[in-house]
């Protein structure tokens, strides 16, 4: 396998001058790594901010409008990178995001903060959406595996580093500075990914692009977020007026989905319908307990905030780890099993962690084997199912199913964390911290379970 790092590209013709793919992954990485940190600096510093911006009774929404955007813009970006191709989308989502990171920057009140984080979350779903399409056209299929191994570690490195840098901003200068702190790592990216973007606004598309059928419409995107929103919402009151925004919300997506997910995806069908359903149970699963372990090592064990967190960086180098596993060469599985081995990797990790929450007795050790095992599993999973979206999708297509890719991942996070989020809150009162956490680590590794079976109806991917 070519290395990316030194491998030239030529995009269309031998009258155009070759880019190198350092280049593009440098700049790709970039971008990712300030979109990852900003993550991270968020959830440090946002509590500070809402208490200095009486916004602590409107806590949620700073994350709801985040999630409401990029759902939205997930599906714009995938339209508008199918109808004239990935570079201005994903300059455009870059600008988006830039801006959201000034208005959240110089916020004097809560609503203008949380308008800060929707055009944020406008900027991110375009950029992530395009930039998957812009590897798509610029890698060959052997080399994509490899790249999604940068695009892991670009991930994983600010979730190491990240809240500890994010508290040193945010005490020693002000909350303020955690959004301004990505902008140059921003521009760096922007700077990297020029020449690049530049030859493929002179590609142009292939002829073919033109053939396809309807775009993903956009009340359907829109239905599909505010729906997700209201299920949020639902599960927060536990209630009987939840009852309304859950209906609403369940109706919403069960209009707008199949507008937005591939042909025959309510159906189970196998090849990239299952794909995209692998990826709306899979980071449910995973991100539904993470939610809760760290919390669960503080209550159930008594264990330092500090140490606590820990556990989610050892995660973090399993992650990485399994990404790297699934681009290497004696890696002789094929595409969808190694799918499936990561779904089946992170149920066993979910299901470890729920063992140790019921057992609050059992080894604490068990705990950081089992999250290990779970992040191991995402990293093999996440890439390869990405890497198997592209290999279903004509180059005409990337667009839209990459936008139903992401949107599946992110309405499957959203709305599963939203569910252990309920149960955690409905079985706390009773004071049984082995019952509640079991409780809700044990839905997500069913959700997990889930995932398995939607993997295992993959097939054999195209190879080409």
């Amino acid at each position: 396998m070519t290395s990316p790092a030194t491998d030239p590209v030529t995009l269309d013709s031998p009258e155009q001058p070759a880019v190198s793919r350092k280049a593009l992954t440098i700049g790709l990485c970039a971008v990712i790594v300030g979109i990852a940190f900003e993550a991270a600096a968020v959830a440090t510093a946002m509590p500070v901010a809402a208490r200095q911006l009486h916004g602590l009774g409107a806590y949620a929404w700073a994350y709801s409008l985040f999630t409401i955007g990029m759902l939205f813009s997930t599906v714009v970006g995938g339209r508008l990178s199918d109808r004239i191709g990935p570079a201005k989308p994903l300059v455009l989502g870059m600008i988006i995001f830039a801006g959201g990171l000034v208005i959240g920057g110089t916020s004097v009140s809560w609503l203008m903060l949380i308008f800060g984080r929707l055009v944020q979350g406008l900027g991110g779903g375009m950029l992530n959406t395009a930039a998957y399409v812009c590897i798509a056209q610029v890698f060959p299929p052997a080399q994509r595996p490899r790249m999604f191994t940068y695009i892991s570690m670009a991930w994983v490195l600010p979730g190491i580093a990240g809240p500890a840098a994010a508290a040193w901003i945010t005490h020693t200068l002000s909350w303020h500075w955690a959004f301004f702190a990505v902008l140059p790592v921003l521009g760096f990216g922007a700077l990297m990914l020029a020449p690049t973007l530049r030859m493929l606004l002179r590609r142009g598309l292939p002829p073919s692009t033109e053939a396809q059928g309807a775009p993903a419409p956009i009340w359907a995107a829109t239905l599909a977020a505010l729906s997700a929103v209201a299920i949020q919402y639902a599960g927060q009151r536990l209630d009987l007026l939840a009852i309304l925004p859950a209906a609403a919300g369940i109706v919403g997506l069960a209009v707008s989905l199949p507008r937005l997910m591939p042909p025959r995806f309510m159906r189970l069908a196998r090849g990239l319908p299952a794909v995209v359903l692998t990826r709306m149970l899979l980071p449910g699963a995973f991100f539904g307990a993470e939610a809760f372990v760290p919390l669960m090592l503080v209550e159930q064990r008594h264990l330092a905030l500090t140490l606590a967190g820990g556990v989610l960086t050892v995660g973090s180098v399993g992650w990485f780890a399994g990404a790297w596993v699934q681009s290497q060469r004696w890696m002789t599985l094929r595409r969808d099993r190694m799918v499936m081995l990561g779904t089946a990797c992170v149920a066993a990790g979910v299901g470890l962690i729920t063992v140790a929450a019921l057992l609050p007795t059992s080894w604490i050790g068990l705990v950081a084997i089992a999250w290990i095992i779970a992040a191991f599993g995402m990293g093999v999973a996440t890439a390869s199912s990405t890497v198997a979206t592209m290999s279903f999708s004509s180059d005409a297509e990337q667009g839209r199913n990459a936008s139903s890719l992401n949107l599946g991942d992110a309405l499957g996070s959203g709305l599963f964390v939203g569910i252990s989020g309920s149960v955690f809150t409905a079985l706390r009162s009773g004071g049984d911290l082995a019952t509640t956490f079991g409780s809700a680590f044990l839905v997500m590794a069913f959700v997990g379970a889930l995932s398995v079976f939607a993997s295992s109806r993959i097939g054999r991917v195209p190879e080409h």
